[in-house]
């Protein structure tokens, strides 16, 4: 990590754990796409994405005590960050997260109400960022929140805008489905090839096992019995050689005369 990238990890760290959410230390992330050194960029990011899920952890622990309004601040501040360091998949679960505690919350305080158009904005960075199964649940607070406005104040014009735009999110979710669906079934797919190429792997290392058992066990038979020949040969030898040593001493003097 170079000095000067070390130095602005280090000073992040630092106003995060003395729990300074403000723009000034998120403007410490945005100086980091600015370092020369690509290697030292890539180790600090990493290094920062795993202390931001850590330390973040803590700080939303650490709202309970908080109100509602900042709550709702430190979050946002977490989102921002998380969001300038490319940790996606982080910043929009907090978004999630954000979203859902306003819904529940604009019961008694209808000013924290989430609006159609920010459950669709959400829904459309989920989509892109291929969490699909996020996105439809977006889709679907989008139409509940819209079908749930009052339609007492909707003119003739804009009741027939309203059904637009409910129809445009149902084909939005639709699309969410559908791709859902196809990495569903990409995803089995996928499995499938695996399992059928370590299969694959299994038969041919057993039937390579079994070729080199067969083999060895041939070569060895062939060995085996090449050693008794030799061994027989050998005996056979021996025989000869003493059946020699007898007839050279019996031989003559089975000849002499008495």
């Amino acid at each position: 990590m170079s000095c000067s990238v070390a130095v602005q990890y280090s000073l992040f760290r630092s106003r995060l754990r003395s729990r300074r959410f403000d723009d000034s230390t998120l403007r410490i992330l945005e100086f980091f796409p600015a370092s020369k050194d690509a290697m030292s960029l890539m180790d600090a990011k990493s290094s920062l994405k795993e202390f931001l899920r850590f330390e973040s952890l803590s700080i939303i622990r650490e709202t309970a005590e908080k109100t509602d309004d900042q709550k709702l601040l430190v979050i946002e501040f977490l989102v921002r960050a998380f969001a300038l360091i490319g940790d996606i998949e982080s910043c929009l679960a907090l978004r999630y997260e954000a979203l859902n505690f306003r819904v529940l919350k604009s019961f008694n305080q209808p000013w924290l109400q989430v609006s159609h158009t920010e459950w669709l904005n959400f829904a459309e960075h989920s989509l892109h960022a291929g969490f699909f199964s996020i996105a439809i649940k977006a889709y679907e607070h989008a139409l509940s929140s819209l079908q749930q406005s009052d339609t007492a104040n909707y003119t003739s014009h804009s009741s027939f805008k309203r059904i637009e735009v409910i129809e445009k999110i149902k084909r939005l979710k639709d699309h969410a489905l559908k791709l859902a669906g196809s990495r569903s079934v990409q995803a089995l797919t996928s499995e499938y090839l695996k399992k059928k190429v370590t299969e694959r792997n299994i038969k041919i290392s057993s039937s390579c096992t079994r070729k080199s058992t067969a083999s060895t066990l041939f070569r060895n038979g062939i060995r085996n019995h090449n050693a008794k020949k030799l061994h027989e040969y050998q005996v056979l030898e021996g025989l000869t050689s003493e059946l020699h040593k007898s007839s050279f001493v019996i031989g003559p003097t089975c000849g002499l005369p008495e």
